[in-house]
């Protein structure tokens, strides 16, 4: 099942060669890593993009594709996975990760109001850029554990499945040619 799902979605890659901006890119574009629908690549992209999603940084999707390059993985689905940070979810997430990252730490905890001022930027991210990146670091790091782990089960119990489906299949047509 979850090969034919993500068969489905899959980027070819014929469709990136050539492209200007790919230029640098070209020569690594043509490993069947990268593009293929495998288990040992999918599921360790995942968890790279759920990684990558908690970093207080812009630009996951490029970083999760420049990564997947880097250790061969599926780059379309290590890009994809980091839009689990969306306006929606960055918030709790990025929260999380401060209160992690403070209780770790050992940082007091203080009054916090967000204002959309250079000033207030400045002058507060210095004061959580610590906890900040280490929860982040931390809870991207379970997050990728968790989702190795979870696709990498359900990828094995699909595969499981379908090869007992294929066995009894065999078994009833093997006793349908038996019986005539």
């Amino acid at each position: 099942m979850p090969r034919r799902f993500f068969r489905k979605f899959a980027l070819k890659r014929h469709h990136f060669v050539g492209r200007w901006y790919l230029a640098p890119f070209n020569h690594l574009l043509h490993d069947q890593r990268l593009w293929g629908v495998r288990r040992r690549t999918i599921v360790p992209a995942f968890a790279l993009g759920l990684f990558v999603s908690f970093m207080p940084v812009p630009g996951h999707v490029l970083i999760a594709a420049l990564l997947a390059l880097v250790l061969r993985v599926h780059i379309p689905v290590a890009a994809l996975t980091t839009f689990v940070s969306n306006p929606l979810t960055i918030g709790p997430m990025f929260y999380l990760a401060y209160r992690v990252g403070r209780f770790l730490l050992g940082f007091p905890e203080r009054p916090f109001a967000i204002e959309l001022s250079f000033a207030w930027l400045t002058d507060s991210f210095a004061n959580i850029w610590a906890p900040l990146t280490l929860g982040a670091f931390i809870c991207g790091s379970l997050a990728a554990l968790a989702g190795f782990i979870a696709l990498d089960a359900l990828w094995r119990a699909s595969i499981a499945d379908y090869l007992e489906k294929r066995r009894r299949r065999k078994e009833r047509r093997a006793g349908d040619n038996t019986s005539r």
